[in-house]
Parts: C-alpha cells; sequence; structure tokens
C-alpha cells in the first residue's frame, strides 16, 4: 500500500491546506495510507483524528529573530537539543513508515521532517502559500520534484520546479450552501450590507480594538459579524454588552471563531471582508468573491503579509491599509467611501473571482496521486 507523510507545523495556516489536499486524495484513492509527522498541538491533533490521519508527534524548534535573554536561551535549547532530537524522530518515523512521498507545508515543524527525508533520499513535495517563502521551505527548494505556489510571483523558487495552483481550500466551505439558512447557522437576520471581520485564526487584539472604536459609527448603518479570537472573545463580549446599544445589538454577532459549517455561512451573508492577509485569508475571500480591507500583520515573518497584501490588492480585489495609518475614523471613512460606490464594489468582486483558485487542493492532489502511481 501506497503512503503518504504530511509535514508542517506553526499555526493553522499550515494545517488547514494539508486537510483539504488530504481530503482531494482520499476521493481519488481512498486506499493510501495517509500520515502527519509534526509537532504537539492538541488541536491539530484533534483535526487530523476526525479526518482519519495517522499522527507521529515530533520535537521541533524555531531562531527567533528578536532578542532578549530569554529568546537567546529559548534558540540555544531549541538549537542544542530540541531540533537534532525532532530529526532523530523523524529520521526513525520515516524509516519505519517507508513513505512513497513527503509532503511539506513549511513552518518550523516541518524542519526536521525535511531534514530526514533528504538523508533518507524519500521524494519531496512543497507547497509555499506566501509570496515571500518561510526559511524552511525554501531550504527545501532545491531538494523538492515539486514546488506548488499560491501566487505567481513567488520568491526564491525555481521556475522550473514551480507549478501556480493557489492556496488549497475546504471544498467543504464551498459546497452546499443554502443562503435561506443563513439566520439559523450564524444568527443574522439580513436585512443591512452585512461586513465580515476576521483577524486570522488567532484573532487580532489590534484589529479588535479597531472594530470596537468603530462599531458605534459602523452599526446603525451595518450588520457586523466578528470573530475575535478565543483569547479576546471574553473581553470584547464584555466591553461589547456596553458599548453596543440595546436597539443596535441585533446587528452585531460575536464569535470566538468559527467552525467550517459557520465560516462557509459567514463568508455567504457578508458583503465585505476586514481581514489579516495570510494566503488562507486571501484565498478564502477570493473563493467567495467579496470585496475586503486586509491589514497585515506588520510582525508576520519577512513581513508575508504585506507583501500577500499588495500582490492581491494590485488585481483589483481588495484595498491593503497598513498598521500604522490605521485609525478609527479612517477606517470608518474607508467603508463608507466604499459601500458609496457600488459599481467599485461589484468590479471587486469579480477582480477577487478571476484570482481566485477554488480547486486548488484537487489540482495538487491529483499531482500527488500520479506521481504515486
Amino acid at each position: 500500500m501506497k503512503k503518504i507523510v504530511f509535514t508542517g507545523g506553526g499555526t493553522g495556516g499550515h494545517i488547514f491546506p494539508i486537510i483539504a489536499v488530504a481530503r482531494e486524495i482520499k476521493k481519488i484513492n481512498p486506499y493510501l495510507e495517509i500520515f502527519f509527522i509534526g509537532p504537539q498541538d492538541e488541536i491539530s491533533d484533534q483535526i487530523f483524528e476526525e479526518e482519519g490521519i495517522k499522527v507521529k508527534k515530533i520535537q521541533s524548534g524555531k531562531i527567533r529573530s528578536y532578542f532578549n535573554p530569554a529568546s537567546f536561551l529559548q534558540n540555544i535549547i531549541d538549537i542544542v537539543f530540541r531540533v537534532p532530537l525532532g530529526i532523530i524522530q523523524s529520521f526513525f518515523y520515516l524509516f519505519f513508515l517507508s513513505p512513497d512521498l513527503v509532503f511539506s507545508k513549511g513552518g518550523h515543524g516541518a524542519f526536521p521532517v525535511i531534514i530526514a527525508s533528504r538523508i533518507l533520499q524519500t521524494p519531496l513535495f512543497v507547497h509555499e502559500s506566501d509570496i515571500v517563502p518561510g526559511k524552511v521551505n525554501q531550504k527545501s527548494f532545491d531538494y523538492a520534484l515539486e514546488i506548488f505556489t499560491s501566487f505567481s510571483g513567488t520568491m526564491f523558487c525555481p521556475p522550473q520546479k514551480m507549478i501556480l495552483t493557489g492556496n488549497p481550500l475546504k471544498l467543504s466551505l464551498l459546497e452546499n450552501i443554502k443562503p435561506l439558512f443563513i439566520k439559523e447557522k450564524i444568527g443574522v437576520n439580513k436585512d443591512k450590507p452585512v461586513i465580515l471581520v476576521i483577524g486570522g485564526s488567532q484573532g487580532s487584539e489590534r484589529i479588535n480594538d479597531l472594530i470596537l472604536s468603530a462599531l458605534p459609527h459602523l452599526l446603525p448603518n451595518y450588520i457586523i459579524i466578528h470573530q475575535s479570537g478565543a483569547k479576546n472573545f471574553k473581553k470584547i463580549a464584555t466591553q461589547t454588552d456596553f458599548l453596543v446599544k440595546k436597539d443596535q445589538k441585533k446587528n452585531y454577532h460575536l464569535f470566538s471563531f468559527f467552525n467550517e459549517e459557520q465560516l462557509k455561512y459567514a463568508y455567504t451573508a457578508c458583503d465585505f471582508v476586514v481581514s489579516r492577509s495570510g494566503s488562507g485569508s486571501i484565498f478564502e475571500i477570493a473563493a467567495f468573491n467579496k470585496p475586503s480591507i486586509l491589514i497585515p500583520l506588520p510582525e508576520s515573518a519577512q513581513d508575508h503579509q504585506t507583501k500577500n497584501a499588495y500582490a492581491y490588492a494590485d488585481t483589483g480585489a481588495a484595498l491593503v491599509i497598513e498598521e500604522e495609518n490605521m485609525t478609527d475614523h479612517f477606517f470608518v471613512q474607508r467603508i463608507l467611501s466604499l459601500f458609496n460606490d457600488e459599481n467599485l464594489l461589484k468590479e471587486m468582486s469579480q477582480k477577487a473571482a478571476e484570482f481566485s483558485r477554488p480547486k486548488s487542493a484537487q489540482v495538487i492532489a491529483g499531482y500527488v496521486v500520479e506521481f504515486l502511481k
């Protein structure tokens, strides 16, 4: 029986595309054995278990670019102990599993597996979500047989190996959407334009603060669906209890985190999206053909979110507001001016549709299964 090992780790941006590709592989060939080797993560472990993917845990570490005594000590521990241990663990897992292919999504959790796969000469496929590749993926490009990319201008990628596919989305997001169920699924009675605010899988305190400041100006005319992130949820809920007027509470819908079904209906319900600019978020927004404002995370590795945002905005599908320019007044004025220009919103929606690649996971799965033949 053919076997494939997925690896990656660090954020949900590494895990969710793996799930998307694994699902499509199973549709084509349900007899393939699929494994994941990566660092301990309770949320991803549960997701993999639900998908029937067997998980092998390893130690991993990363090099922190910010310098203080604590980060220096953590770097030493990771470099001297955790990463070497992870490579040894990965070597034995790969040796005994003998997979036919390793598929890496990058991130520090993938590094030990990539090194072990190179030692054992196991074929490697890589997917890079961002226009600026992460350091782990960059180091694997020379060894990889195929490199799937989300953006056509992906930096440092050997052109002869690059296959432009977009970022893999779980197709269940786009399937069986019934607009009549919007009220039932997420509590929104759509009688005004709907703005969806997503701060990434972890939420964003700064975007949360921006939205709280803007709520008094937006709620009279718009419905806000706000995903705050789990760690900020209680604080935001308490603040909005006092901030939102009683007669406007029906226009504000707060979530800590969207499950797959809620996310699908939130995208369906909304007319506009405010989001961070991770690749996963951009391709979800594009798949639903929604105009958007992107607010890049300035601390993202190699500033990849800013570069992602501007690459997408260059298509005409979105506007970019960098945090240094982000005030509640400026933000509200941009929202109001956009909704006053119906033709511009339609054009942004069309450009999003042209950019989207909703079948990315299917395309990648096809390459993987064909290689394994």
